[in-house]
């Protein structure tokens, strides 16, 4: 115990000093700052990289790389999660045992991952380790890394739910956000993933103008210092090869897909859904109609009281639930039903119902003041949750330069009126559907069965 002390404090040293030395040439812009305490991100960029920080009085802070990088942005098939499992891997100048044991003597904890669009690298560790945890994030992108693992295909046909979900995607959208998130046992990826294309995918990955390095907890004065210092050698623009990824306009389409499975049972009901809101496209009253429908209890040992949780109290093994899935230009409302497959044929005509009932008007002001209410709690707790901060914080300065801020958000959603509510769901009946239906096709209903067109 007495040897980890004296190591910590060394590495706390030399990167102190190593920062100091460096002359402060850098200029930065940054956002009226805000009170300490503040959910509200404080923005600049130095050297042409983007950075947001939001001072939360605490110990520890999180800090994370976004790259725009997800799946929706890959050139084949993998190369995100490629690179993924590549982080904090052997650099030329730490190896991976080195990564591990600095940051296990620091208390810190390193962490990656990828969604649909973005691609993050991130670490959490005490507040005065911040100059440490910014250059070894900055390494993960400057460095060559040396492949030592062998690429984890995560297998999705197990989960039905997810697998159902991922094939909902991919009828919604086709490509781009119907990619995969991971890649499946089917795919061939021997012929699209090797060194080389991995290597090619992350010059593009971590090129400068495509991703933002954000914290959680550490004054913005003291962040835009360490970025400057050890962002400098970031690579600075696209390379030649392969080119920059192309930002496509996400194209709705819709339709329907049954799969035979023996694994379960699950059906997705989807429909255009709400964008996000630092791009443009947020639809306040689609979170306040997923809210309004609901199905998943919030109360324990209560059947709960949204309407899909009364109309489907008759259906004791189907779970029913809804879930906006928001997207910087789309988003998409998905309604999962799971369990077994007679109830399911059952409970999914009951959704369809309650649709029509909103979209004729025949809902109390009472319900619509609920679901206005907990969209409002969600939407706001999910700012205050550290991760989905980082995440949407780091999208939105690549995507528009502006922060992810969660009180527009909550300003939007208490303008929702009834009236638009309505409106919302009766779109969403006039329009083209998304169905999936996994499990036992003899008994799953198909789209035109339920009264839905696709």
């Amino acid at each position: 115990m007495s040897s980890r002390l004296p190591a910590s404090r060394n590495i706390r040293r030399a990167l102190r000093s190593k920062g100091h030395a460096r002359q402060c040439d850098y200029r930065y812009y940054a956002t009226p700052a805000a009170p300490s305490g503040s959910y509200s991100y404080q923005t600049g960029e130095i050297h042409g990289v983007r950075f947001g920080s939001r001072d939360i009085p605490g110990p520890t802070t999180q800090l994370a790389v976004v790259a725009k990088a997800g799946t929706r942005y890959q050139p084949l098939p993998g190369l995100s999660e490629g690179l993924e499992k590549f982080a904090f891997k052997n650099t030329a100048r730490r190896s991976s045992l080195r990564i591990t044991r600095e940051t296990e003597l620091l208390g810190g904890e390193l962490y990656a991952y990828h969604s649909r669009e973005n691609l993050v690298i991130g670490a959490k560790f005490l507040r005065e380790d911040l100059p440490y945890f910014t250059e070894l994030l900055e390494h993960e992108l400057v460095e060559q890394v040396i492949p030592t693992i062998k690429i984890h295909q995560e297998r999705f046909l197990e989960n039905v739910e997810e697998y159902a979900l991922n094939i909902a995607h991919s009828v919604a959208f086709h490509r781009g956000l119907g990619t995969p998130l991971h890649p499946s046992s089917s795919i061939p990826l021997t012929k699209y993933l090797s060194m080389q294309s991995i290597g090619m995918f992350s010059r593009s990955a971590w090129a400068k103008p495509n991703i933002a390095v954000v914290a959680n907890g550490a004054s913005h004065e003291e962040l835009s210092q360490w970025v400057g210092d050890f962002f400098r050698d970031a690579f600075p623009s696209y390379p030649e090869e392969p080119p920059p990824p192309k930002t496509i306009p996400t194209k709705y389409y819709g339709g329907e897909q049954r799969i035979a499975h023996d694994g379960g049972n699950c059906m997705i009901l989807a429909f255009p859904g709400s964008g996000a809101f630092y791009a443009g496209h947020y639809r306040p009253e689609i979170a306040v109609l997923s809210s309004l429908l609901g199905g998943q209890s919030n109360i324990k040992w209560s059947p709960g009281y949204s309407l899909l949780s009364k109309a489907t109290r008759g259906q004791l093994r189907a779970h029913v639930s809804t879930r906006n899935h928001t997207y910087s230009d789309a988003g998409l409302l998905a309604i999962s039903l799971s369990g077994d497959a007679q109830q399911i044929r059952e409970a999914s005509q009951n959704v369809i119902e309650i649709l029509k009932s909103i979209a004729g008007g025949d809902i109390s002001k009472e319900d619509i003041t609920k679901a206005r209410a907990f969209a409002k709690f969600r939407s706001l707790e999910a700012g205050q949750r550290v991760g989905t901060g980082l995440e949407l914080t780091g999208a939105g300065l690549i995507q528009s330069g502006k922060a992810w801020q969660i009180d527009g958000i909550r300003n939007a959603i208490e303008e929702v009126t009834e009236e638009k509510v309505k409106e919302a769901a009766k779109l969403l009946l006039e329009g083209r559907a998304t169905v999936t239906a996994i499990g036992d096709p003899y008994v799953l209903p198909f789209a035109e069965e339920i009264g839905l067109n696709v």
